[in-house]
């Protein structure tokens, strides 16, 4: 059994999340943190609300209530959605937790111990008719590499260039939209990134796992142009945690807080540390995870992420780990995404274009966007959701394949020998040659749900559940009945044992429908099948089960037209 650390992507506390945002971290994550949970692996899963930073204070400015307030409902209204697409976090945190604040200002002093923080004297965006800075997410403009209009002044989201916001062509305030802005002078405090260059290099070329698109783009930060830059760390802000050194003031710094994107990452090990807290434990059943000097040695950590992350996740969070000087734990593997698009276009949540997260299970359960999502991750390059695409997972995967063959299979058997698996017949031939075709499917399954390969596991699956749906037909127990009913009895004994072992199988990709399926075969406590040929047999004749309602309704093409209609946008 290993101990497997599960981090995904914090979602930003501005309001509710699409499906891009969805499958680009937490959702992978929940996949692969169900798998290796099944595998018998002790698995720790930790999410949590991004709180702090300009995106918090806009969007409560916008609400019209206080930051705190407003971050404390949408983390409850994040937190409902979370279980509502059945997300399995062991803890889900929130980055302005006490723990939080703590450990940031303790790992800054570390820092500045360490000789890694500099206060610089820099000259900052003012805003005359907001009568305040602006720090670099209260600027937008237009990226001067790339062209796009709405760049904002750390980062341009469409190319995902690095700025600062004295970079940006024709600024302006995003709080007020005013243009009159001038530069003034402040201090602020800096992590010397370029100081730990070399060092992040050589870490990030021994992780030889990682997938190209991660360590593609944590070398372009290294390398291009002057290469690894020193970055600011604090703002001038009300919201977020105060700058300090350890637990003392930091002089100069008064009335600061830190840049969210250095405490935001922290929070993975601060919501670790509020599990603890939550469940009654002590420090040391959080710190075996994070510290090596703990127990953490031992431990495979797996971040999950948009690509629009990795920077932060390659760079500046190791930078503030190692540079502590203390045994943090370190990523082992960095599972990055492209984006999602929608109809060929971006998500927009202004122009009611695409599907939300809330939006998504008013009109469907989760397992049907889960299958959809997974079985379509953007993994090597981006994907596009359109509402046919979608149908066609829905109607052809989950009804005819999966859900087609439960019915068929539990039907037939209430109907011939009643609501338990029957008894006569012997497995023969056939019922060895799925097997083997299954069990050569099974490995490529797990090696590819091991390696995180979610649209290849999908397609493993899909494949065993079609396996199933052949042999039904080849067998044909339905016309065997009416010569031979012990021989059509070995079928649908074989066919019911598929059935849980779908069960089993389907959980990390549709875990409401794997549990409806081993509630209606009676096996609800089923394990992962190690010994396929064990499995087949597990349900012994006079079994009973119970046979379900349908598993997935067909999306009809008049609905789907209403729904192409509803989420088009402006």
């Amino acid at each position: 059994m290993a101990r497997i650390l599960i981090t995904s992507a914090l979602p930003y506390i501005n309001g509710i999340k699409h499906l891009g945002n969805l499958v680009g971290s937490q959702l992978p994550s929940d996949a692969y943190a169900r798998y290796m949970r099944a595998r018998g692996h002790e698995v720790m899963f930790i999410c949590a609300t991004d709180e702090h930073g300009t995106p918090a204070e806009l969007a409560a400015g916008k609400a019209g209530v206080p930051v705190a307030e407003y971050c404390a409902d949408m983390w409850q209204v994040q937190k409902d959605l979370a279980e509502g697409f059945r997300l399995s976090f062991d803890f889900f945190g929130r980055s302005s937790s006490k723990r939080n604040r703590e450990l940031t200002q303790h790992l800054a002093g570390k820092l500045a111990d360490a000789g890694l923080i500099e206060e610089v004297s820099e000259k900052q965006v003012y805003s005359r008719a907001d009568a305040r800075y602006l720090p670099d997410r209260y600027i937008e403009g237009t990226c001067p590499n790339c062209g796009s209009e709405n760049a904002r002044g750390d980062q341009c989201e469409n190319c995902t260039k690095q700025l600062n916001p004295t970079d940006l062509i024709n600024p302006r305030s995003a709080i007020s939209g005013s243009t009159e802005l001038e530069v003034r002078e402040t201090k602020h405090l800096y992590l010397r990134q370029s100081a730990m260059r070399e060092r992040l290099d050589k870490w990030i070329d021994s992780q030889k796992g990682w997938p190209l698109l991660t360590t593609s783009i944590a070398k372009k930060w290294l390398h291009d142009g002057d290469g690894l830059r020193d970055r600011g760390i604090t703002r001038d802000l009300d919201w977020g945690v105060p700058v300090k050194r350890g637990s003392e003031e930091w002089p100069g710094m008064e009335g600061k807080v830190f840049y969210v994107w250095f405490d935001a990452p922290i929070e993975y090990i601060a919501a670790t540390a509020e599990w603890a807290d939550a469940n009654g434990q002590d420090d040391a059943s959080w710190q075996r995870w994070w510290r090596e000097d703990k127990g953490a040695l031992d431990v495979h950590y797996v971040q999950f992420m948009g690509k629009d992350n990795v920077p932060f996740h390659t760079l500046s969070f190791p930078a503030t780990l190692m540079g502590s000087g203390e045994p943090w734990k370190l990523v082992d593997f960095i599972k990055s995404y492209n984006w999602l698009t929608y109809e060929g276009g971006k998500f927009s949540t202004s122009a009611g274009r695409g599907i939300f997260m809330d939006q998504a299970l008013d009109i469907l359960p989760s397992d049907y966007w889960r299958w959809w999502l997974l079985s379509n991750a953007p993994e090597s390059s981006d994907s596009n959701f359109t509402w046919e695409s979608f149908q066609g997972g829905v109607n052809k995967d989950l009804a005819d394949v999966l859900g087609n063959f439960v019915s068929r299979v539990t039907k037939f058997c209430r109907s011939k020998f009643g609501e338990q698996v029957p008894e006569g017949g012997e497995y023969g031939a056939a019922e060895a040659k799925v097997t083997a075709e299954i069990a050569k499917r099974l490995t490529i399954y797990q090696d590819n749900m091991q390696a995180i390969e979610l649209r290849k596991a999908a397609a493993d699956l899909r494949a065993i559940w079609v396996m199933g749906n052949e042999y039904l037909q080849t067998a044909a127990p339905w016309s065997i009945y009416k010569q031979s009913p012990e021989d059509a009895a070995a079928i649908v004994r074989f066919a019911l044992n598929l059935i849980r072992l779908y069960g089993v199988l389907s959980a990390p990709f549709i875990p409401d429908a794997a549990k409806a399926i081993l509630t209606a075969v009676n096996a609800e406590g089923a394990g992962w099948p190690d010994d396929l040929d064990l499995a087949l047999s597990a349900l012994p004749p006079g079994h009973a089960f119970t046979t379900p309602d349908v598993l997935f309704a067909k999306l009809s093409d008049e609905r789907r037209e209403e729904l192409e209609a509803q989420f088009a946008g402006e």
